[in-house]
């Protein structure tokens, strides 16, 4: 990959209180022509766009503290250009979901266990750059 494709890539925030979720999910995205950062909490979320200002945010609904879709709010109200998916296992994440939506918040949420290659394809239709039809690694779980 050239330096020029390399700067091009997108930059992800991967948040998930299951730190083995977070750091696969961001492994297989460094290894398939993104750049993508594991965060373990909302929280730190918060504190990460205080530096970095990602492309893409994709968080797990249901975490300890900062539920991800509170933190998919404050990222959309600090940084309206960056895409949010969320992605959930469990049954809370409807009534979250419903809140957010009463309050005018509406997100794409994928529902765990998702494929990296549904990610990946939901990343590329999402981003819509042609950095990702030029020598594409293969998905690497």
């Amino acid at each position: 990959m050239s330096s020029e494709q390399k700067a091009k890539r997108p930059f992800i925030f991967v948040v998930d209180d299951e730190r083995l979720i977070a750091d696969t999910l961001a492994l297989i995205l460094n290894r398939n022509g993104f750049e993508a950062i594991p965060l373990y909490s909302g929280e730190k979320l918060i504190e990460a766009v205080e530096v970095l200002k990602p492309d893409v945010l994709i968080t797990d609904v249901v975490m300890g503290g900062m539920s991800g879709v509170e933190a998919a709010i404050r990222i959309r109200e600090a940084i309206p250009e960056c895409h949010i998916l969320l992605f959930s296992g469990q049954a809370a994440t409807a009534d979250l979901l419903a809140h957010a939506r009463a309050n005018g918040h509406s997100f794409e949420i994928l529902h765990k266990p998702v494929h990296p290659e549904a990610i990946l394809h939901r990343l590329q239709k999402l981003l819509d750059r042609d950095v990702f039809s030029e020598a594409r690694l293969p998905v690497v779980p």
